[in-house]
């Protein structure tokens, strides 16, 4: 069976990772990693790099994103996306075709599939952000699938309740947490040597723009700056630069200067990598911004997460996370509440056992009739 893997950035391939190890090395697949997004912009460290190093047979690279960031860059990008993923379907072919998450890129890349009649398989479908355009794109990215893996019972509720069927529609957990119990982070002292980072507790921080009511994104990154100015006085903040959404670079341009007033308290990440990224939230004393991580992942990590805004409104949530609003008083206040309390150790909402598993079987048994 030929697949095709869509990846268009950092963060998806390192929630694909536990179910591309499988399907690599399983001889039922024959496995192309298709890389485009931020994978191909050096601004955002060139992460096709990193796909190379894992050894795919076949890796098809897509360039098509503009360096600026405003609306109109975002919805050009989309159209270039659309016009390459044309020519690259007109002469690629699988019997199924991965993609995950909700980013404009993927989005458009499996826009472009219709007309050719490609079966996609979505990851993460269901699901809800209010506070980013993202849940647009993602709910089109469904409607375009065949297969559907979804991360929690209540997103497959709401799938089906889109699509109008629940045929195809199978929930399967996050498979990101597929391997978690298994996970064994870089020790500490090599980590914290390979980074540069004092022997001091640490907030791992990501903060991206609300793609919703753009226009409101300069005061929330003068609040970001704000907080995390005064959180840098009392515990040390690594930091992983946003990816490309719409106005990013206002986040990131503040990000950049906080870094140079406060050089000795802050780490900047381009990109870390899944099992850097892991380490670094295994050892974190918390985690702070509105990344989906804090959301599906942290809590198997035993963190509290401060939630900042409404990027992220709407997901399901486990008893870790702090709700805050994008104020800094209110953050400096709830990473005091988030510090006082130790770790966490309830569940996880996003885990069930064995996902990429249940994956793979169900491709299989599918694979006759899709």
């Amino acid at each position: 069976m030929k697949i095709g893997v869509l990846t268009s950035s950092r963060a998806d391939y390192g929630i694909y990772l536990p179910l591309l190890e499988k399907i690599k090395n399983d001889s039922f697949f024959s496995v192309e990693i298709i890389a485009f997004g931020t994978h191909l912009s050096k601004s955002h460290g060139y992460t096709v790099n990193d796909i190379e190093k894992d050894g795919y047979k076949k890796i098809h690279k897509i360039s098509s994103l503009l360096s600026n960031d405003d609306e109109q860059a975002i919805s050009t990008s989309y159209g270039l996306t659309v016009l390459k993923f044309a020519d690259f379907w007109t002469s690629n072919s699988y019997d199924l075709v991965l993609c995950l998450g909700d980013r404009f890129e993927m989005s458009a890349a499996v826009q472009a599939g219709i007309p050719f009649g490609v079966k996609f398989g979505h990851i993460h479908g269901g699901e809800t952000t209010l506070g980013a355009i993202d849940n647009i794109y993602r709910h089109q990215i469904s409607l375009a699938s065949v297969l559907h893996f979804t991360a929690a019972d209540v997103f497959t509720e709401k799938l089906i309740s889109l699509l109008g069927t629940d045929t195809g529609v199978f929930s399967v957990g996050s498979i990101s947490l597929d391997d978690i119990a298994r996970f064994e982070p870089i020790e500490k002292k090599p980590f914290y040597e390979k980074f540069s980072l004092p022997n001091e507790e640490f907030v791992l921080v990501t903060f991206h723009p609300e793609t919703v009511g753009a226009e409101v994104n300069h005061d929330y990154a003068g609040e970001m700056r704000v907080a995390l100015e005064k959180i840098s006085k009392e515990l040390f903040l690594v930091i992983t630069m946003p990816n490309a959404d719409t106005l990013g670079s206002i986040f990131r341009e503040e990000i950049i200067e906080l870094k140079s007033a406060y050089p000795e308290r802050i780490l900047l990440i381009e990109n870390f990598g899944k099992v850097n990224y892991f380490s670094a939230m295994y050892y974190a004393k918390l985690l702070l911004g509105n990344t989906s991580s804090g959301i599906i992942e942290a809590a198997s990590f035993g963190k509290y997460v401060v939630n900042v805004g409404d990027r992220q409104k709407g997901r399901a949530q486990s008893n870790n996370i702090f709700d805050t609003p994008f104020k800094a008083e209110a953050i400096c206040d709830s990473v005091k509440k988030a510090t006082e309390n130790g770790g966490f150790r309830g569940d996880n909402v996003y885990y069930k056992n064995g996902a990429v598993s249940a994956i793979i079987k169900i491709i299989k048994e599918s694979y006759e009739n899709i």
